[in-house]
């Protein structure tokens, strides 16, 4: 499968969404970052592929011997990307999904809503469009009126009101460690053994391993509401 992760808007979680969503339940796809100016996966400590939106003839080959690949489209060269698009024909063709994370604020979701519109006069059916809404504080419904009313009201795109990421800090944690969650649940560890045997004198070492079992606490729940949102996401 072969996904692209853009939105007009920035600041959405295009990355988070990249890195910690996507890649580990696609098979550890290639992340392609399209992308000069904010963070990017590498930032996450994921290995990237990155590129400028004008680049597009490198990117487009490399679809087409892949398999699986994520496109993570920075909103500074999401104009460069659809227009050099546009240059090969059908290229739209080699993305099976166009991923439009969204936040709760009026404008983020306008633009989004001006992303949507950008895909459906490049010809991309609706099925292949989807919205992920991120940072829910409680309610979609509540919070994404504007999306969910546009999508009822047009018909040109999917958006699934369980395609839902909730806010919650340890994205920020597992940023500021440059780690992801498949990494944090992949230490086999015994961080609470270790504390227990540790000298309380040494603080630094007592704040390293109350970090990372803190950070492993939350990202097991975290990790199993992504499953959800994965299978919501992308449900036919």
């Amino acid at each position: 499968m072969k996904v692209a992760v853009l939105n007009y808007s920035g600041s959405v979680g295009k990355t988070i969404v990249a890195s910690h969503l996507l890649a580990p339940r696609m098979n550890h796809a290639p992340i392609f970052a399209v992308e000069t100016t904010n963070e990017t996966a590498a930032d996450l400590g994921l290995d990237i592929d990155q590129l400028r939106g004008e680049q597009f003839g490198k990117l487009f080959r490399d679809l087409l011997r892949l398999h699986d690949a994520i496109v993570d489209v920075g909103a500074s060269n999401i104009e460069d990307f659809l227009s050099a698009m546009t240059r090969y024909e059908g290229a739209y063709e080699e993305i099976d999904f166009f991923v439009l994370p969204v936040i709760g604020t009026g404008k983020a979701q306008r633009e989004t809503i001006k992303t949507i519109t950008a895909l459906v006069n490049l010809g991309v059916a609706p099925e292949r469009i989807r919205v992920l809404f991120n940072r829910v504080q409680s309610d979609v419904e509540e919070e994404f009126l504007p999306v969910l009313t546009y999508a009822s009201k047009t018909g040109d795109f999917v958006a699934n009101a369980q395609a839902l990421v909730y806010e919650n800090e340890v994205f920020e944690l597992l940023a500021d460690a440059r780690t992801s969650i498949a990494d944090v649940l992949a230490d086999q560890t015994d961080y609470r053994n270790l504390l227990r045997q540790a000298d309380h004198a040494d603080t630094a070492r007592i704040t390293h391993l109350t970090n990372r079992h803190a950070l492993r606490a939350l990202a097991k729940p975290v990790d199993r509401q992504l499953n959800t949102a994965f299978a919501a996401l992308f449900e036919e």
